[in-house]
């Protein structure tokens, strides 16, 4: 019985840390690439940035940028 428990355990802290880190948006696409053969990094996953940001791609390199403004809504 503990065996089946430790291994719903371990399952669960698997799953846990796939887990998305509630950011919904998606990095903005990149339309030109940077001249130099290996830009520097400044992150590799979006674990590696504050909160609020993501580890993109940019033109040159991968950066932690933030969320795009939201375009607003205009009724009138």
């Amino acid at each position: 019985m503990k065996s089946v428990a430790a291994l719903l355990l371990v399952g669960m802290l698997i799953l846990w840390t796939e887990l998305p880190t509630g950011s919904a948006w998606s990095c903005p696409a990149v339309q030109i690439t940077c001249a130099m053969v290996n830009p520097p990094n400044q992150c590799y996953t979006d674990r590696g940035c504050p909160r609020y940001k993501k580890c993109c791609k940019t033109f040159c390199g991968r950066k932690c940028i933030s969320r795009p403004p939201s375009i607003p809504i205009s009724y009138g």
